[in-house]
């Protein structure tokens, strides 16, 4: 009985999951399937002057658009599987400290890593936080990837100089953010009209 009990909870914590979005190249079709995503990345745009282009460009990149995404585990002797690298954790790979500072200063203290609004909230946050502090122009998404990656005070050190990769994948996180914006200008009317709305998205 007790293993038909898990089943059951099982099935219905995946049926209650949010699926990423099929397509993840295009900022209408991704707000096409998740209507919801659109007024969080809209709400998060207009609280910290952010693009909502860059806040998709940023968590597609840390996640993938999977909600309980982290970092694979280590591995010991290429076998067992050890400790996980880091407490990154959901859709802006945030870790437990950085997302302590958000709540604090956001007062958002129920806010959750793995809810897409907290996450583009705290997207747009980190944006901010890095252009108060290191002048970052907030329409720069290339900087702020290696600020956002880094964190602000080794974007300051430039602690990214000497990793190649790591600059690379801030240029297509720059490039992506551009094609989602112009996207999402060909498209932001029927979303605004709720035409598109999804109580489950």
């Amino acid at each position: 009985m007790s293993r038909l009990i898990a089943v059951v909870l099982t099935l219905l914590l995946t049926a209650c999951a949010v699926s990423p979005p099929r397509q993840v190249t295009d900022a209408c079709g991704i707000f096409g399937e998740k209507p919801g995503w659109y007024d969080a990345s809209r709400d998060a745009s207009k609280r910290w002057g952010v693009s909502e282009g860059l806040i998709l460009s940023f968590i597609r990149q840390e996640s993938s658009f999977v909600s309980n995404a982290k970092p694979p585990r280590t591995r010991i002797l290429w076998v067992i599987p050890g400790p996980r690298p880091s407490s990154a954790y959901g859709y802006p790979q945030a870790k437990d400290g950085t997302w302590d500072d958000y709540r604090k200063e956001t007062g958002s203290w129920l806010a959750s890593r793995d809810d897409f609004r907290d996450a583009a909230d705290f997207v747009g946050w980190y944006v901010d936080r890095a252009h108060r502090i290191a002048r970052i122009p907030k329409s720069d998404a290339y900087r702020h990837y290696l600020a956002y990656h880094e964190g602000v005070g080794g974007f300051q050190r430039g602690t990214f100089e000497n990793k190649r990769w790591l600059m690379q994948v801030a240029r297509t996180v720059a490039s992506r953010t551009e094609n989602y914006d112009t996207q999402l200008a060909g498209c932001r009317s029927r979303f605004e009209r709720g035409s598109w709305w999804n109580p489950f998205g």
